[in-house]
């Protein structure tokens, strides 16, 4: 079966590049959409959007995929991954919250919105602690507080600046973890591959320069990849989680996930195995439609 596809994209990187090649090389119909050149009428879908049977969302900007993501399900158009998915995901408070909610292990967590009763959390963590922005991805703006003086200036710093989300202080425990973290991509909780990202630094992204091998999902990891999954919602999703002295932590889900790292570092073939999956949610789309018509 042919499927009309659109990826949704802000830049073309490695990973969409490697799903357009898988697509194309299977024959089906793909239609690329600039988010950056597209409007989205509030009453109908653009008539280029008409015969999609499914709409992968590749935004880099979380903003647009929040809107975009939402534009297509008002206009019926199934988009991986759900809005739903996307608003816990972009949202570290909503991720942990989800987390904690399904019983996931992960780390333990304040929010606050003043600088006073941020320190105040920082100092009940003690030294170090970790500081976040609630959106934000490749490891940025992160801080690792070692002390109070750096804890006062850090939060002075975020609160001078000007969107409303640095008023938003997401304090975490530091977690001592071997010099590696863990990053599993799942579809629908089930583990496709994983690999570990290892660094002299505290920050392990695969974006900051880790070193990346294999990782094998043992029983423990393959359930909490799946809790964590089924917590904000399944569907293409990058699971992080790290090892302590207790087994794992989940501290992330990520909804646009990126895998050239991973699929360099894996014998797994992460872009075909996403288009089967896509291939089958678009036969079952179809199942269900024709039980609607008949």
């Amino acid at each position: 079966m042919t499927l009309q596809i659109g990826i949704l994209y802000s830049r073309i990187r490695k990973d969409e590049k490697l799903l357009l090649s898988e697509l194309r090389e299977r024959d089906h119909e793909v239609t690329k959409i600039d988010v950056r050149k597209q409007t989205f009428d509030i009453g109908e879908a653009p008539e280029a959007f008409a015969d999609l049977d499914v709409v992968v969302d590749r935004c880099l900007a979380t903003s647009r995929s929040l809107y975009a993501t939402q534009f297509f399900e008002a206009y019926g158009i199934p988009v991986i991954n759900s809005n739903e998915t996307a608003e816990i995901c972009a949202d570290k408070v909503k991720n942990s919250l989800a987390l904690e909610q399904a019983g996931v292990p992960t780390p333990a967590t304040k929010v606050a919105f003043t600088k006073e009763t941020a320190l105040e959390a920082i100092e009940e963590f003690g030294y170090p602690c970790v500081l976040k922005p609630v959106v934000g991805s490749w490891g940025r703006l992160m801080a690792k507080i070692d002390s109070r003086d750096a804890a006062e200036a850090i939060l002075e710093h975020k609160a001078t600046l000007g969107h409303y989300e640095h008023k938003v202080f997401y304090v975490q425990e530091f977690v001592e973890k071997p010099g590696r973290d863990i990053r599993v991509v799942a579809i629908d909780g089930e583990p496709v591959a994983g690999m570990v990202r290892s660094s002299d630094h505290w920050i392990t992204n695969a974006a900051k320069g880790a070193e990346t091998n294999v990782f094998e999902p043992d029983d423990e990891a393959t359930e909490l990849v799946e809790k964590a999954s089924d917590a904000v919602g399944g569907g293409l999703l990058g699971i992080d989680l790290m090892e302590t002295e207790d087994g794992y932590t989940v501290h992330e889900v990520n909804h646009t996930v990126e895998f050239k790292a991973l699929n360099d570092a894996v014998e797994t073939d992460v872009a075909s195995t996403v288009v089967d999956w896509l291939e089958e949610k678009a036969a079952e789309n179809d199942s269900q439609e024709v039980e609607v018509t008949f």
